[in-house]
């Protein structure tokens, strides 16, 4: 993805919630799309690294609201599209 396409606005957003958004200092942020989930998980990886194993593992994901699998290692996963939201959900625990 060149920085032409990405300041064209052809990005995706990523939502980070509960203890994804503390790992993440924030609650969301943009990524260049299209580009497959396994691929967007690495980047949210490259910009945070550690949240993979702290998060991500575990996580459930949807896209515009609807839950999708998480990726295995080396596979690519559903196709992000330009203004697409991807919600990074953890477990939530209650008692």
């Amino acid at each position: 993805m060149t920085e032409t396409a990405t300041a064209a606005g052809q990005q995706c957003t990523v939502l980070y919630f509960a203890g994804a958004s503390s790992y993440a200092g924030r609650d969301s942020e943009s990524f260049p799309a299209p580009v497959p989930l396994g691929q967007l998980l690495a980047a949210v990886e490259a910009r945070h690294p550690g949240i993979r194993g702290a998060v991500l593992d575990a996580c459930l994901v949807t896209v515009n609201l609807d839950y999708v699998d998480v990726p295995a290692a080396g596979d690519e996963g559903v196709l992000i599209q330009t203004a697409d939201e991807v919600a990074i959900i953890p477990p939530v625990s209650s008692g």
